[in-house]
């Protein structure tokens, strides 16, 4: 890096940083000379600058391939013995479970997966080795709530009941003192009712029941006890690892949690949240076979930017425990969908996480250095003591601590501040100027790219049947969204360009040298690509900055692209040679430069890629309640923002070659092909495997909301994948008519657009399932207080909003058992609401008493009876859930077209659902 300051002096000189009045003639004929024997002509070969473009893509996708896409050989049992991991066995689970159907929570189901985990645990007990102690319990939960108040818990609290899971302990026979110190591997057995399950997370549940296995055979060395917990309720709001952690007598001794965890069927499982201490990964690190996680996931996931959540979140905050959460992420679209099934995985790849989870668990179990949590308050504060991990090509990882990462960042940020700085200084206006300008083609190549991707996003709900028409085919992204990136970042970059070189072709015509113009203006091309060069590592040089202020783990990122290109750059260009003009940036500066970069980050790039154009079928939370292209035009910021920061340097050697043109017919071309594509439906946005993601359900409304009727009843048809429904509606028949005129308010979330039809919708229910909100009692003391009491007839899941700008605080209680659910006490909001999400087994309770305190402004004596439309404000909504087919909505589910599916989550619906309400003014 001392070298490329050398380099940026003596350009400096010799484009005018010297006064004209000081060089003289024979200095001038000196320099002629010079020029005349070291420069070279300001061209490269079109046929390079292709070659590295080619280069530069091909490498990406087998980068990318290599690190996510090979898988081990599945393995049988004989090969894989006793103490070892077969995934043909595994398999048989999966195959077991999924054969099942949909169990939810609550569902007859359920009960035979956890009975057949159960057998399965049993089996296992009896087949491990002499000196190895399994207990198995079957735990069942009689209540419970969950008052997390971090991401998607916000202004919720999630009440469950009547749950039971399956707990396996295995520790050494004759060592009673390894059951105080326990390793905890989670998982779920339940699934959404949509959805057979095979990834989420049957997958999961085959692992952990061959893991068990497997380790039932080892653990007669073991330190600490491995307990496997099969727990039921996590599609509810993990529910399942809540009760187990505040409830169940082991867990006061776990001091780890490992979760296992699906949004796609298969592919490699990857770490993408670890600690918070580093423990777990840097062992993980150390023996793992396949290895596979990347920090970044575990950034976006911890800052909201994808919304989920997993049993981790519980294991972290309530419990205050650190670990490891794994996910399975290939085929991301058909996650809690029809497809969401066993003919779909790929081979490998419960050999891939189990082979490594055994691996780990032998090290961890063995350890007598299992990590306490003492520290695990002071990482979480402090972020020093966290760790920053990445893998290579899948096969090993890199693991190091913040504190050292904050050093490194540290020294390179100050010492390019110093090289930058002293350059400028050295090099006087002219290079302040220069470098200025470089600046400017970079930020001009963010604008066009951006701009011109964004507004093929834009476009796209206009001229295709779907805003999102690469869900099935996420190769169209290349020609739809990267090829106009590309563009404008080329066309940006090369505006840049063409100012720099103005700047630079003034500051040497100011010189008494009498150079040609044709030498002149080789010597000018060739310094301005040198600046836009060390402009792409002053980007990076931002990054880095801006990560290492906030401790974000990612910012390796921007270390590896900032220094690997630098390094390239010092070594090869930054040369004490005599020559006083600038040549060619060499070929191989490049690929130096870029190799370490593109080897560490274009997987993790493509792969996150990935899962965005698989969660656009799912974007929108409230149906219709944002603008069509948003999940476009995320992905199309993200693409641009990748090729932006990936290709700066490549873009720097493009601008003297003849290879412009080339690029740009060649990303045209591909341009149209993909819209053509697009508009012939040769390429549909959904297919009968990848499918559109939508809800039936059958609404019986008590709130008057309907035409004005007290009760009506209707079909709801809506999507979560953006777009309109008039194909799909036209397909179905039954009356459906589809518009913005009809907002349903399904407490959870509304409906802003959808289809619905009165059709046939009086049978299938009875009065006697409508739940009942009734006012038992309303009385002033030293204030207002509310007793309502609720009964939810058959539904054993329901979700409550009560308006907390009248209501200032709130319990619940349990008629039956007349024990107290939740209690007083601060609540969080939304939006002027809390939301009570109730999920239980089929012997749940359907009465309760909800007790209302009411805010002091709003007090019988104090409240104002004149307010208009007080009749019509609501102070509770709520919807009950039943797991019932009607005659209208089975019609109306056989007639649904192949490309689409019925799509479950914790706050959507079941096909039948229950409407009330209580207004403020009852």
């Amino acid at each position: 890096m001392h070298l490329q300051n050398t380099s940026m002096r003596k350009r400096s000189k010799s484009l005018g940083a010297a006064p004209v009045d000081d060089v003289d003639n024979n200095a001038a004929n000196t320099s002629v000379a010079e020029t005349s024997d070291n420069s070279s002509k300001a061209k490269r070969s079109t046929y390079v600058i292709l070659a590295l473009f080619v280069l530069i893509i091909q490498g990406s996708w087998a980068v990318y391939h290599y690190q996510f896409e090979i898988l081990p050989q599945s393995l049988t049992a004989q090969q894989a013995g006793k103490r070892g991991f077969s995934e043909e066995e595994a398999l048989k689970h999966v195959k077991a479970l999924t054969e099942l159907g949909p169990h939810p929570v609550g569902s007859d189901v359920l009960d035979h997966a956890v009975q057949y985990v159960l057998t399965a645990a049993e089996s296992i007990k009896g087949s491990a080795h002499w000196e190895v102690d399994v207990q198995v319990d079957f735990f069942h939960v009689k209540s419970g709530a969950n008052t997390m108040v971090g991401g998607l818990f916000k202004g919720k609290t999630l009440v469950y009941s009547d749950l039971t899971h399956v707990v396996l302990r295995i520790l050494p026979k004759y060592a009673s003192e390894v059951e105080e110190n326990a390793i905890l591997v989670s998982s779920h057995i339940d699934t959404v009712f949509a959805a057979e399950g095979a990834g989420d997370c049957s997958s999961c549940v085959a692992v952990m029941l061959e893991l068990a296995r497997g380790v039932s055979q080892w653990a007669h060395g073991f330190k600490n006890a491995v307990i496997f917990l099969f727990n039921t309720g996590e599609e509810e709001g993990l529910n399942g690892a809540h009760s187990f952690i505040t409830q169940h007598p082991w867990s006061s001794t776990v001091r780890m949690a490992i979760d296992l965890e699906a949004m796609g069927v298969g592919g490699a499982s990857s770490i993408f949240q670890a600690g918070p201490d580093p423990w777990a990964i840097e062992n993980f690190a150390m023996v793992a076979k396949y290895p596979s996680g990347q920090i970044l996931a575990q950034d976006l996931f911890s800052s909201g930017v994808i919304k989920s959540a997993t049993d981790f979140q519980v294991y972290k905050e309530v419990a205050g425990l650190s670990g490891l959460d794994f996910a399975y992420v290939d085929m991301t679209a058909v996650y809690h969908t029809k497809n969401d099934k066993l003919k779909l995985f790929k081979s490998g790849s419960l050999q891939h996480l189990g082979e490594n989870m055994l691996a780990f668990l032998q090290r961890a179990g063995a350890s007598s250095h299992l990590s306490k949590g003492e520290s695990v308050d002071r990482a979480v504060k402090s972020g020093i003591d966290s760790a920053i991990y990445f893998d290579i090509l899948g096969a090993y990882m890199v693991v190091y601590r913040q504190r050292l990462a904050s050093m490194l960042h540290n020294s390179v940020i100050l010492q390019s501040l110093l090289i930058w700085g002293t350059s400028v200084v050295i090099g006087g206006y002219p290079a302040a100027i220069s470098l200025a300008l470089s600046c400017l083609s970079v930020l001009l190549m963010w604008i066009c790219s951006i701009s011109i991707s964004v507004l093929v996003a834009f476009v796209l709900p206009f001229i295709s049947t779907s805003p999102v028409p690469f869900i099935s085919s996420p190769w169209l992204v290349v020609g739809l969204f990267v090829c106009p990136a590309l563009l404008g970042a080329l066309a940006g970059q090369h505006l840049g360009f063409i100012i720099l070189k103005a700047y630079l072709t003034r500051i040497i015509s100011r010189r008494n040298v009498n150079l040609s113009p044709v030498l002149k203006d080789d010597l000018v091309k060739l310094d301005a690509e040198r600046w836009l060069y060390k402009a792409g590592l002053l980007q990076w040089l931002v990054l880095l900055m801006i990560g290492n202020f906030y401790k974000i783990g990612s910012s390796f990122i921007a270390l590896v692209w900032l220094v690997s290109p630098a390094f390239s750059y010092g070594l090869l260009e930054a040369t004490l040679s005599p020559a006083r003009f600038p040549k060619p940036l060499k070929t191989i500066t490049l690929l130096l430069g870029l190799s370490v970069p593109f080897l560490i980050s274009s997987g993790m790039f493509i792969r996150l890629a990935a899962t965005l154009i698989g969660t656009a079928v799912r974007s929108e939370r409230n149906p219709g309640g944002g603008p069509e292209w948003l999940a476009s035009v995320i992905l199309a910021v993200y693409i641009a923002a990748v090729v932006c920061l990936t290709l700066v340097y490549f873009l720097s050697y493009v601008h003297i070659s003849g290879a412009k043109f080339t690029i740009f017919l060649a990303t045209c071309v591909l341009f149209v092909l993909s819209v053509a594509a697009v508009l012939s439906g040769l390429v549909p946005p959904f297919t009968e495997d990848i499918a559109r993601t939508v809800n039936v359900v059958h609404v019986v409304d008590t709130t008057g909301s309907y035409e004005g009727n007290e009760t009506s009843s209707y079909v709801s048809l809506f999507s979560s994948a953006p777009g309109k429904l008039t194909k799909e509606a036209e397909n179905i028949g039954e009356g459906f008519v589809c518009g913005r005129d009809k907002i349903v308010d399904f407490v959870t979330f509304s409906v802003q657009y959808g289809c619905w039809t009165q059709h046939g919708t009086e049978s299938g229910w009875s009065e006697s399932d409508i739940p009942i909100l009734h006012v038992e009692s309303d009385k002033q003391e030293d204030g207002r207080i509310t007793e309502v009491i609720i009964d939810t007839k058959l539904s054993t899941r329901w979700s409550l909003a009560i308006n907390t700008n009248e209501i200032e605080d709130f319990r619940l209680r349990d008629v039956a058992e007349n024990s107290e659910l939740i209690t007083l006490g601060e609540k969080s909001t939304v939006d002027g609401w809390h939301i009570i999400q109730f999920a239980g087994g089929k012997n749940t309770q359907t009465k309760f008493s909800l007790t209302l305190f009411w805010a002091k402004r709003n007090s019988l004596v104090e409240r104002k009876e004149d307010r208009q439309g007080a009749d019509q404000h609501l102070l509770l909504k709520m919807r009950t859930d039943l797991n019932r087919i009607t005659p209208i909505t089975k019609r109306v589910i056989s007639k649904l077209p192949p490309w689409c599916s019925l799509f479950g989550k914790s706050t959507s619906p079941f096909t039948l659902a229950f409407l009330s309400s209580l207004p403020v003014k009852f």
